[in-house]
């Protein structure tokens, strides 16, 4: 996959249409935006394209749509908010059909550095199905240039995402990235592909099975991988220690044991818990007061369940971070919603804020956990995708970056 792509600075969009795939899916509680990061990410992309006299159309999808269209899931709070943070007003169509007459009206009616906001892709239905050759064209039918700016969708070849890319192309029109985009790729992208090297990879979270073809791709790819999370117990079982009642994947176990052998072939460092902090149970709720102590990794008690890394195990992380040069980190490194069992995320989001190694946090709940505990800003880069993070950690050419044209 290719990750030299044009993007909006090398294209000329004066006087042109241009279509704009943004991720606006925000939380919404009675209407109202209860985070609104999502939108402040895709203002400079905007502001771009306004500014060199595009005629700026965007589009997003919001929710999973399960029951077809309703109020609940428009973004008519989206477009408000927009016209707030641009200081102009947003034309918001709110056609279910998203591309209907309503918006080819809106968008004939378009002057320079205008701003349209089309309904919720998925609303079309057809978006998430093979069948979106229709809403492709359509979308296609509306500018003369595309500009993908939503990487937290681009691991899915929806038609907003790449289907429409054919068409624009076929009719001699450009696919670029957007700022947020080529952010991504040249953070995690270049990470894996070509990083400044040592590289540690630290991989967290509760299941093997959700991260089984990152740990293979990584351990190829980096110096020292590291193991934390509910993730690690299956490792440690794989030994041949008790991990008591340990969230564990029975079926996995053989995989951890030949990934382990991998690690040692391949010359790489894998790094597992010496110790951890077990509780009788898990707690509930999630953030309820809990007694817990911290036992060596081969000592777990029978009906005790490992719950987060323990103290050694936190410093032996900490150490393997500080002569990095590059570290990616995806999944905490135990119930990080839990006080008392945050400990080993907190060692781990310290030791990537006091280094000065390129630090990238690949999406989903490794970025909840730095923004919820103060360290976000100490990051170089905070993936606003969670899948799409993966798949790329993964190796998987993503739908939405291929479908933009190369440089």
């Amino acid at each position: 996959m290719s990750l030299n792509k044009k993007s909006v600075d090398d294209i000329n969009v004066k006087g042109k249409r241009v279509l704009v795939r943004c991720d606006f899916n925000v939380p919404l509680k009675e209407g109202k935006i209860t985070d609104e990061t999502r939108i402040v990410a895709a203002l400079p992309t905007i502001k771009k394209l306004i500014a060199d006299g595009g005629k700026v159309i965007l589009c997003s999808h919001l929710g999973k749509v399960k029951n077809g269209p309703n109020e609940g899931e428009s973004l008519a709070p989206v477009a408000e908010r927009l016209s707030e943070k641009l200081g102009k007003p947003v034309n918001f169509v709110s056609d279910y059909n998203v591309t209907g007459e309503a918006a080819t009206a809106a968008v004939n009616a378009m002057k320079e550095g205008d701003v349209v906001l089309l309904q919720n892709t998925r609303f079309r239905g057809s978006e998430e199905t093979k069948n979106g050759e229709q809403f492709s064209k359509e979308l296609a039918d509306l500018c003369d240039v595309y500009v993908c700016d939503a990487f937290g969708s681009s691991h899915r070849a929806h038609a907003s995402v790449a289907g429409v890319t054919d068409v624009v192309r076929a009719k001699g029109g450009e696919c670029a990235v957007g700022y947020l985009m080529q952010k991504e790729i040249d953070f995690l992208g270049n990470a894996v592909e070509n990083p400044v090297r040592p590289f540690v990879a630290i991989l967290g979270g509760a299941k093997v099975a959700d991260k089984l073809n990152v740990i293979n791709n990584l351990l190829e790819k980096c110096d020292t991988l590291i193991i934390g999370g509910g993730m690690a117990f299956t490792f440690l079982k794989a030994q041949g220690y008790e991990i008591g009642n340990s969230l564990v994947d029975d079926e996995k176990i053989d995989y951890c044991k030949e990934m382990m052998d991998k690690a040692k072939k391949l010359g790489k460092k894998l790094l597992l818990p010496i110790d951890t902090t077990v509780a009788d149970s898990f707690p509930d709720p999630i953030d309820a007061k809990i007694d817990v102590e911290i036992v060596d990794a081969d000592k777990i008690p029978a009906n005790k369940e490992g719950l987060d890394i323990g103290t050694k195990t936190a410093e032996l992380y900490a150490d393997a971070v500080k002569s990095a040069k590059t570290v990616v980190w995806n999944g905490p490194m135990g119930v990080f919603e839990n006080p008392i069992l945050a400990k080993g995320t907190i060692a781990v989001a310290k030791a990537l804020a006091e280094t000065s190694a390129t630090t990238i946090i690949g999406g989903g709940d490794s970025a909840a956990a730095v923004n919820q505990l103060g360290f976000a800003d100490k990051m170089s880069h905070i993936s606003t995708g969670g899948g799409a993070s993966l798949e790329f950690l993964e190796g998987k050419e993503l739908p939405g970056v291929v479908a933009a044209d190369d440089r």
